[in-house]
């Protein structure tokens, strides 16, 4: 009997050679390979006659008697084609597989069996044919009811195997494996509160569906057995969540900063302007934070132009305040630069002695020792840069806090990276990509939450309009009004270059074009992800300086780039981005009280649904909340919030789980009660964690890091 710690290889049909190709894809053992799930379904239950099939129609079920074979050598070398003639009441037609030569013992004339493909017409163009239908032989019970005549499981190919070979597989390991060797990691009174099924039999209907199951159902993942994996998954991910905020909460001793009146009325003449109420309600949180003796672990979300910035830098001035460094992480130069000008200009005001630098990838060698000396002895209170401050040769002499802007740019280990700098540094995470609760909960379980909802005073909306190639020239016009009036524009274009497989416009080309036949008289200038940083900064510096009237820009400006006299967006091929993108993008403009304007400029072959559905919403509205939720709607968590960097990319159900909170608060609320669930209860949460083996070690790492 299978052992679900057995390894592949002990499988039969699998081998030595594949079960190393399929462990170094993260797939070593019984268990591993039942956890790669079918990514659809195929509905294979209705059994058609050859009589009612249509050329490019649907898919359809047939069983067949074979008339007769064939395998045929072609002239190309190593290529064959294995012919058959299938037969039933209604009629016959001409099956070919290509390069499976083998099917010529399959498929001897006189066998009976079942099909399933499409028809189309012949090269002839008079018969039908089915081309590498699938097939099942009626007369060979190992392999009877796996691949026809039932809900059929598709899988995702997985190095050489298909995924017919990786059914069969799945099939042969569910039949032979031992049912208590599988560990059931969600305690069985769990289970049975939510009606939830054992693993076992979870993973054998999710794998091969029971007769009632409804397509829909599974395709959406709401089935019984789906449901049953999908709690599993995000009970064990808030296990570890849990533990972490316990050692944050109860076991880590962090920083306990004084934050007197005397202290918040000299940091408020650092401030140009008032604080909005959603400003001072966050930083309230903060400070209580900072108070207390535990090290502070907060997600602070913020829109586009929120003024998230100012709160994190009140929040530095703190630490600095009691002794400490601050140390600020973003995830471009240009912002990094930009953040240390307008922080450099705050600090200047009334008189104040605080020392900020800035270190990046790009500072000369000199430059570049003296900062690093002058984080080391501490004389650099606040520390901007990019990832070059979580580099070994970066040492702090007392860091006290770290701010982490822009967070989904970061993976979760250069986060705890930057805070191991220190010793048990509080730690502030921002974001401008507005994140649902739902998915905020499931990837930031272990911080705090802070939302600044309210736009500061004197924020005139932008307007967002969708146009197309007919109207290109009125758009320019636009633009060239804008100009004319002494405020500037950026064009933003999908590619660098043009190359033969596409007709996007291509950042290069068309910034030369702008420049010689439409805007001739003005500048434009060009800034694209493939420049050197110098090359870049400069091109910014240039744009912010007014010196560049029209800035031809790919995605690279899309994270904080802030230029009050930027006024108009021109968003080429808009159809191509994703919603929380353009957000982004549009946010480069309405920086200042001038009305500004979003042109997302459309191709000229068409919008597919999901873009048109995309383009709607941001003419609709520019709340970033809803925003996301529509982004997370149409493309999933993986695609918004690129889960890869958040150790989330292993996670099965998180979609299922976004869309339904009941699912969440349930997994949330019971691994909650266990971990604080009297004495024992720590301790049995951490065995559970113990207890998991291989992939799904990888499933929880994020809880592990934080």
């Amino acid at each position: 009997m299978l052992k679900a710690d057995s390894a592949l290889c002990s499988v039969p049909g699998v081998g030595p050679r594949r079960a190393a190709a399929l462990e170094k894809l993260g797939v070593g053992t019984v268990e591993d390979l039942l956890y790669v799930l079918p990514f659809r379904y195929e509905d294979r239950r209705a059994f058609a006659r050859i009589g009612e099939l249509r050329p490019g129609g649907r898919e359809m079920t047939l069983a067949v008697h074979v008339e007769s074979s064939r395998l045929i050598r072609t002239r190309r070398r190593g290529f064959t084609i294995f012919e058959a003639r299938l037969k039933d009441e209604s009629g016959s037609i001409r099956a070919v597989w290509y390069n499976q030569p083998y099917l010529q013992r399959v498929f001897p004339a006189g066998r009976r069996a079942v099909v399933f493909g499409r028809a189309s017409v012949d090269r002839y163009g008079t018969n039908l044919v089915l081309e590498n239908p699938d097939h099942e032989i009626q007369d060979d019970q190992d392999a009877e009811g796996i691949h026809t005549g039932r809900i059929v499981p598709v899988y995702r190919k997985l190095g050489e195997w298909t995924s017919r070979m990786q059914r069969t597989l799945v099939f042969r390991v569910l039949e032979g494996l031992a049912a208590a060797s599988v560990p059931e990691p969600v305690p069985h009174e769990i289970g049975s509160r939510h009606g939830f099924l054992p693993r076992l039999e979870a993973l054998r209907q999710t794998h091969f569906p029971p007769a009632h199951a409804g397509l829909d159902a599974l395709a959406e993942r709401r089935t019984l057995g789906q449901r049953s994996l999908a709690f599993e998954e995000i009970f064990l991910l808030q296990i570890g969540l849990a533990l972490r905020r316990v050692g944050f909460h109860e076991e880590a001793r962090g920083i306990s900063y004084a934050v007197p009146d005397a202290l918040r009325t000299r940091l408020a003449r650092v401030l140009p302007f008032r604080l909005t109420q959603a400003q001072k309600r966050v930083l309230r949180e903060i400070r209580e934070d900072l108070e207390s003796p535990h090290p502070m672990g907060r997600l602070l979300q913020g829109d586009v132009g929120s003024g998230k910035t100012i709160v994190a830098l009140l929040a530095m001035l703190v630490a600095v305040e009691n002794g400490y460094q601050a140390a600020l992480m973003v995830p471009t130069e240009i912002l990094a630069e930009q953040h240390f000008r307008s922080l450099s200009q705050l600090l200047r005001r009334e008189g104040t002695d605080y020392r900020p630098v800035l270190l990046s990838g790009s500072l000369r060698s000199a430059r570049r020792k003296e900062v690093l000396e002058e984080i080391g002895s501490g004389r650099a209170q606040i520390v901007l840069g990019t990832h070059a401050l979580f580099e070994p040769q970066v040492r702090f002499h007392r860091l006290g806090l770290v701010v982490v802007d822009e967070q989904h740019r970061f993976g979760v280990l250069q986060r705890a990276a930057l805070a191991g700098k220190g010793e048990r540094p509080d730690v502030l995470v921002m974001t401008a990509t507005p994140i649902p609760r739902s998915l905020a909960l499931t990837v930031y379980g272990d911080l705090e939450l802070s939302v600044i909802d309210e736009l500061p005073p004197g924020r005139t909306p932008i307007r967002t309009v969708v146009r197309g190639e007919a109207e290109r020239k009125r758009v320019y016009e636009g633009v060239r009004t804008a100009i004319s009036r002494g405020q500037q524009a950026y064009v933003v274009v999908p590619l660098v270059e043009e190359t033969e497989k596409t007709d996007l416009k291509a950042a290069t080309a068309f910034a030369g074009k702008l420049q010689a036949e439409v805007f001739p008289d003005r500048n434009v200038g060009l800034v694209h992800g493939r420049l050197r940083g110098e090359e870049k900064d400069e091109v910014m510096r240039a744009f912010a300086d007014g010196r560049i009237h029209v800035l031809v820009a790919t995605t690279v400006i899309e994270v904080g780039v802030d230029v009050a006299n930027a006024t108009v967006m021109v968003v080429e091929h808009a159809e191509r981005f994703g919603l929380s993108q353009l957000h982004q993008l549009r946010g480069r403009v309405g920086r200042g009280s001038t009305r500004s304007y979003c042109v997302l400029m459309v191709g000229e072959d068409g919008v597919g649904r999901d873009a048109r559905e995309r383009l709607r919403i941001m003419e609709e509205t520019s709340d970033g909340f809803r925003i996301a939720e529509k982004d997370l709607e149409l493309r999933g968590p993986g695609a918004v919030f690129g889960t890869q960097q958040h150790g989330l990319s292993d996670l099965q159900f998180l979609a299922l789980v976004l869309k339904d909170p009941a699912l969440l608060d349930a997994a949330r609320a019971e691994a909650h009660d266990l971990v604080h669930g009297g004495p024992g209860g720590q301790a049995r949460a951490r065995r559970i964690l113990g207890s998991l083996r291989g992939a799904w070690r990888r499933r929880i790492r994020l809880a592990e890091v934080g």
